[in-house]
């Protein structure tokens, strides 16, 4: 008798999504409630818990084949957010700015600081972004969950279709 069964990939997807809404939320009250401004690389990070977290509720309205291409593309998200963590701790947060960074360049290419200023505006260097919460820098708190939804990506994506279709 199994006592627990495992996620199927809509609850592993499921679960992403909740994690990266909850992501952004937090962010958000870091910004407006706490006073945290972001930098350029913080807002490349909120772009990409947006878009894992859309493809996630795209994939969930899917039948299998199409949930796992979703589940594929949240995960190589998944590590780019690592990979844009990671240079925002080992390598953005020593600089005196951000200005002309790759994630500058990209998030000012696409518009989304002029056009949604309140979720992806620029407001701090990089090396005033860096916080400590619970005595461990935003960053690496970002950096973990986005290795949690990678985790939880590959996991649905190995599951394959799982769970009940989206049309009976």
């Amino acid at each position: 008798m199994q006592l627990l069964k495992k996620p199927d990939s809509r609850q592993l997807l499921g679960l992403a999504a909740l994690l990266c809404f909850a992501a952004l939320g937090v962010a958000l009250v870091s910004q407006y409630v706490f006073d945290m401004p972001p930098c350029a690389w913080c807002v490349m990070q909120r772009l990409a818990y947006l878009a894992i977290g859309l493809l996630c509720l795209l994939a969930l309205a899917l039948d299998p084949a199409p949930r796992r291409a979703c589940a594929g593309a949240g995960l190589l998200l998944a590590c780019a957010g690592v990979a844009a963590a990671w240079y925002q701790y080992s390598v953005a947060a020593n600089m005196f700015s951000c200005d002309q960074t790759f994630a500058d360049r990209f998030m000012t290419g696409l518009g989304l600081d002029a056009a949604v200023p309140w979720l992806f505006g620029i407001y701090a260097s990089c090396m005033d972004a860096v916080v400590h919460v619970l005595g461990i820098e935003y960053a690496i708190w970002s950096l973990s969950l986005f290795v949690l939804l990678g985790a939880l990506l590959a996991a649905a994506l190995l599951r394959g279709g799982g769970g009940r279709p989206a049309r009976p």
